[in-house]
């Protein structure tokens, strides 16, 4: 019979941008739902924020926040017809569009089916308040 398990995991990055490992936390939303093989989805659900899977390294991270803020700068705040409405935050959309929205991770004998150095990661794009990721599980 197929089973289904829903969590959410809540984040408040104190600065604008931030990554989170949080593929111990699917781990354990695995474990809880009883799921043995399967598929989990996780995703941010917040449209300045994202989930993606990459190596847990300092250097790529920090290859990351370069290449972003080269790609979608910050500032000026102006460039942007989203930021006329008083937003300050476009730039973190378009971020969130490069690294995108979600995962699907496979389920296999209850674990993580994830390749060598791949983990789960929270992006933060535009911080500084409370933002949730959704953990969605479906299998056997």
């Amino acid at each position: 019979m197929m089973k289904h398990y829903r969590k959410e995991l809540w984040f408040n990055v104190p600065g604008r941008r931030g990554f989170i490992n949080i593929t111990t936390e699917v781990q354990d939303a695995v474990n809880a739902s009883g799921v043995q093989n399967g598929l989990v989805l996780v995703n941010a659900m917040h449209i300045t924020a994202s989930v993606f899977i990459n190596d847990d390294e300092s250097g790529l991270h920090k290859d990351y926040e370069t290449w972003l803020e080269k790609i979608a700068p910050h500032a000026p705040i102006d460039q942007y017809r989203h930021n006329d409405t008083g937003e300050d935050n476009a730039d973190a959309h378009m971020k969130r569009q490069v690294m995108g929205r979600e995962v699907v991770v496979a389920i296999t004998d209850g674990q993580l089916d994830l390749g060598p150095w791949e983990q789960i990661f929270y992006g933060e794009f535009d911080g500084r308040r409370r933002k949730r990721v959704l953990i969605k599980i479906i299998g056997e």
